[in-house]
């Protein structure tokens, strides 16, 4: 049984909760404009444009993006732009006064790009008879992609925050330590962990249109 429906969480529901996530978004963007803060600024507008990800995929190829998939993308890149600001009247932003709004964001945000991997690859093992993934192999295939892709993001986090700091800007990334580093990994994993043992159950429309859609181009060629 799949979350939304344990806890009766309509698909309405989930609609308007994106749709409130969309608007916050566009009003953190433009309290990073009123403080002049390139960080808040930065992250706010690839929050925005990572939100309209889903309507692109399902209306130029035809994927369906039903409200509980468009949902957590959202969430995930709203999480985060909220977490470079905080709210009104806090000293700093979540992450720096919050350890754990890390952890929660590192992880969902992972978990995302854990769905990425498994449906491609499921998509293909479905397309084409010459490739046969058992499940042991998709599990350990998503796992290592998305570890693989936290390695990458803390190399360039870390290249961006010492390049910034070279030439006297405020960084839009910030990496506080290696302790920082080392568990924002293992949060990682979490995310993509979940998604290796779950994803069957969320991500099987995604799969199958993404395999229709390869069955479609090899006609076309």
């Amino acid at each position: 049984m799949r979350l939304r429906d344990r806890f009766g969480i309509s698909e309405r529901t989930q609609v308007r909760v994106t749709r409130l996530m969309e608007i916050a978004l566009v009003g953190l963007l433009f309290v990073g404009i009123y403080e002049l803060s390139p960080g808040i600024v930065v992250n706010c507008a690839v929050g925005l444009l990572v939100v309209q990800l889903p309507a692109i995929v399902q209306r130029d190829y035809g994927v369906p993006m039903d409200p509980a998939l468009t949902l957590w993308i959202t969430s995930a890149a709203f999480l985060h732009a909220l977490g470079t600001v905080g709210l009104p009247g806090m000293e700093d932003s979540f992450y720096r006064t919050l350890p754990v709004w890390d952890d929660v964001t590192h992880a969902l945000s992972a978990s995302v790009i854990a769905a990425v991997a498994y449906a491609t690859v499921r998509a293909l093992d479905e397309h084409s008879e010459a490739i046969h993934l058992p499940r042991q192999v998709t599990f350990a295939y998503v796992l290592a992609f998305t570890m693989a892709f936290g390695v990458a993001w803390e190399v360039l986090e870390y290249a961006i925050t010492l390049g910034t700091g070279l030439v006297g800007l405020d960084t839009v990334l910030t990496q506080y330590s290696v302790e920082d580093t080392l568990g924002d990994l293992v949060w990682n994993t979490v995310g993509g962990l979940l998604v290796a043992l779950w994803g069957h159950l969320y991500l099987t429309n995604v799969v199958g249109a993404l395999g229709a859609r390869l069955r479609t181009r090899d006609h076309e060629a």
